[in-house]
């Protein structure tokens, strides 16, 4: 029997036109469109994956009603020009959002952002008080592939009381704080990692299978039980072009009761959580 396909695309056109909602209520209580400040670092050297997902993210913007911005600094910049700019738009009230496009240039490092957003305004989900907020369970702004994993879950009816869950990579922006948010909906949660022995022992165990580890078709049919809901977060392209996620979804197709596809599963809705936080951020407390 064949899975259901988690169709990214049909969500995100329903989410497209909840935040254009919000976004025109919000145009009114301001005066002026809410604003996305996007932070570049980098030299014009040919477009970059970087300069395609910024695009794209200005386009889904325009699109719901949000004003962006893209602050560029060029890779010789050190890291208190980088806290600089961030420190004016943290003080800048037209500014409701703020993300920071990694990876950052070897000599600044990702630490250096830990502390540098407002948490208020740190719509992706990278500062150290948003991340202990959601350790605690406390309202927090998140990681928006983790947001995207939850909310398709979500729009799906997909139950998560009790239900294990088997996540396949440990990242900081990724595998971490969706274990968390999975766990405080009441899921059993396993993180899986580089140094995990015998890795389909625990996917197989999954009623819940979310693959986010960066390696394309690393997820076999063999290694998922059948009926399992298979969640891939991967986006990796391959030699000839293609673009395939972490899960081998031909074979996997047959054995899970439902999957995302690659492309238009779960990166349809990346892009909207990081303009939903934008929003939700101005009647949040953090």
């Amino acid at each position: 029997m064949s899975a259901a396909i988690l169709d990214g695309r049909v969500f995100a056109a329903e989410i497209q036109r909840e935040l254009q909602d919000r976004a025109a209520a919000r145009r009114v209580e301001l005066g002026f469109q809410p604003s996305l400040a996007i932070v570049v670092i980098r030299d014009h050297i040919g477009e970059s994956a970087s300069d395609v997902y910024v695009r794209q993210l200005r386009r889904t913007a325009r699109q719901v009603g949000l004003s962006s911005r893209v602050l560029e600094l060029p890779t010789s910049a050190d890291a208190a020009e980088l806290l600089a700019l961030l420190a004016r738009l943290n003080d800048d009230e037209t500014v409701h959002g703020i993300i920071v496009q990694l990876p950052l240039p070897p000599h600044i490092g990702r630490d250096v952002l830990l502390d540098a957003i407002s948490p208020a305004k740190d719509v992706d989900g990278i500062s150290a008080t948003n991340a202990g907020n959601l350790f605690l369970n406390l309202p927090a702004l998140v990681p928006a592939t983790c947001a995207a994993v939850m909310e398709l879950l979500d729009r799906a009816e997909i139950d998560l009381d009790g239900q294990r869950a088997v996540i396949v990579g440990a990242s900081a922006v990724v595998g971490r704080p969706l274990a968390l948010m999975l766990l405080h909906r009441n899921a059993t949660v396993t993180v899986c990692h580089i140094y995990t022995q015998d890795l389909p022992s625990f996917t197989r165990q999954a009623d819940i299978l979310v693959a986010a580890a960066g390696v394309p078709k690393l997820i076999k049919a063999d290694m998922v039980r059948p009926g399992a809901i298979v969640i891939d977060v991967g986006i990796n392209v391959l030699p000839d072009g293609q673009v395939v996620g972490d899960v081998d979804f031909d074979s996997v197709y047959d054995i899970a009761g439902a999957i995302t596809p690659v492309p238009g599963g779960i990166g349809p809705l990346t892009n909207l959580m990081v303009l939903r936080q934008t929003l939700h951020h101005l009647t949040t407390t953090v």
